[in-house]
């Protein structure tokens, strides 16, 4: 009779990475274990089949020879099925899944040595900070490495000793009707060893509540939700275990003049009407200082001019952005009377408001209006 394929039997895709792999065998052992399913005799030939298909796809030089040739790999003498033949009700439940069950019944094997929990810090810089860079002193509250005992909590010249009740494993075997379980050790609380002596300044712990003064490097280009990565400055872990990462979160504030896209920056312009008609050249702000912006004439409002890298220069490429600037023509206010009739004396000079030749855009417009309003009197 044919084997069934090992994907089938864990109901998992060709592509499953190792984690999806853990899960289904951990869903369908659970299911079909002889202790739970004592004198079920096709529960223990099913899950010998489960466990034979994990122990290949779990293996990554397995799981590629059967990938390659299929269950012809692992024929000639070196079948699987032999390895499976006899259970336990209690050992054997604990050492097949070690890991693998640990989370679900109170920890893992290896608690006793954990890694200290990583931070986030929000920070907050201008425009300018980010897009030339900076070095920022940031105070982080946590827990550090005691330096007295060396993260051991015991006290100086002594050492802790391994837990009599778990010898040294952290965890306990217990049995649950027809299935044992395993969880941390009461006495030693999953750590494998009893302190006697405690160290004075930690109290045991191995480490101590503490604030440290960072100084932080923040690369030009830099943009709002970028994150730094500090490693080794979270919270120090337990037992002398590896402390974790802090990890520095960006805000860049809104800045009064420029807009940020990307690593192009866009700014606002007002031109007075008779520069937008006659043209001229001004100056206009960048990050950098001013620079002069030739107007030519009849610029019309909202026309966008790119002045080329006076952006932002990218953190991965280097490249640098441009910034563009949006000329809004303002009309003026608090006229003289003599201002008043120098416009009206310009305005009579363009025949009606319609301005036929000089506005060419109203003139496209009051056209489109009569042509609307004419078919629908048709």
């Amino acid at each position: 009779m044919a084997k069934k394929d090992y994907y089938q039997i864990l109901g998992i895709p060709k592509s499953a990475e190792e984690r999806e792999i853990k899960k289904a065998y951990k869903r369908l052992a659970m299911k079909y274990h002889p202790d739970r399913n004592q004198g079920d005799k096709s529960a223990e030939n099913k899950f010998k089949e489960i466990k034979e298909a994990y122990e290949i796809l779990i293996n990554e030089e397995k799981r590629s020879a059967y990938d390659q040739y299929g269950h012809a790999a692992f024929e000639n003498g070196h079948n699987q099925n032999n390895t499976y033949n006899t259970f336990t009700s209690s050992t054997d439940f604990g050492d097949i899944f070690g890991d693998v069950f640990g989370d679900i019944f109170g920890g893992s094997r290896n608690q006793r040595v954990k890694k200290g929990a990583d931070l986030c810090y929000n920070m907050e810089i201008s425009l300018e900070e980010a897009v030339k860079g900076v070095i920022k002193e940031i105070r982080i509250p946590t827990f550090q490495k005691c330096k007295t005992c060396y993260g051991t909590g015991a006290s100086a010249g002594t050492k802790p000793n391994g837990c009599s009740t778990c010898h040294g494993k952290g965890q306990i075997h217990i049995r649950k009707g027809f299935f044992t379980v395993q969880q941390s050790c009461p006495k030693c609380n999953g750590r494998g060893t009893v302190i006697k002596n405690p160290c004075h300044i930690c109290r045991g712990q191995g480490r101590i509540k503490t604030n440290k003064i960072l100084s932080v490097k923040i690369p030009s280009g830099i943009d709002t939700n970028d994150k730094i990565r500090l490693s080794h400055e979270g919270e120090a872990g337990i037992n002398g275990a590896p402390s974790g990462d802090l990890y520095v979160q960006m805000t860049v504030n809104k800045h009064p003049i420029f807009e940020r896209e990307d690593n192009n920056l866009y700014c606002e312009v007002p031109i007075n009407f008779t520069m937008a008609a006659l043209g001229g050249e001004i100056e206009v702000p960048t990050l950098d200082g001013r620079v002069k912006l030739k107007i030519p004439s009849e610029t019309q409002s909202g026309k966008l001019f790119r002045i080329r890298g006076k952006g932002v220069k990218s953190v991965q490429s280097r490249s640098k952005g441009d910034l563009l600037c949006r000329v809004v023509v303002e009309t003026p206010v608090n006229l003289n009377e003599q201002q008043k009739y120098l416009l009206n004396e310009l305005g009579n000079s363009f025949n009606g408001f319609r301005g036929d030749k000089n506005s060419p855009r109203s003139k496209r417009f009051f056209d489109g209006v009569k042509r609307f309003f004419d078919d629908l009197t048709k």
